[in-house]
């Protein structure tokens, strides 16, 4: 079980940090926008239903917005932009 922090396009990164729980997602989330540029998107895998709710209050206390939520059947995708 590896983290895995890509580019995926111009401006687009990706993180999944499936099998992970509390606060490792929330943590690697941070690193992972900390290593970004402003208007870089964020594509967040993970599923810890519960990391769900820490990683949305850093987003609104660190001023990054919470583009998109996807769940599919456990399996979590949010897009974050960070500002």
């Amino acid at each position: 079980m590896a983290v895995k922090f890509e580019k995926t396009g111009e401006g687009e990164y990706q993180l999944d940090v499936t099998g992970y729980v509390c606060p490792h997602p929330q943590m690697y989330t941070k690193k992972a926008l900390g290593k970004m540029g402003s208007g870089e998107i964020l594509a967040l895998i993970f599923d810890n239903p519960s990391s769900g709710e820490s990683i949305e209050s850093m987003c609104e206390s660190e001023g990054n917005e919470l583009l998109e939520k996807q769940d599919s059947g456990g399996s979590f995708c949010w897009k974050i932009k960070k500002l």
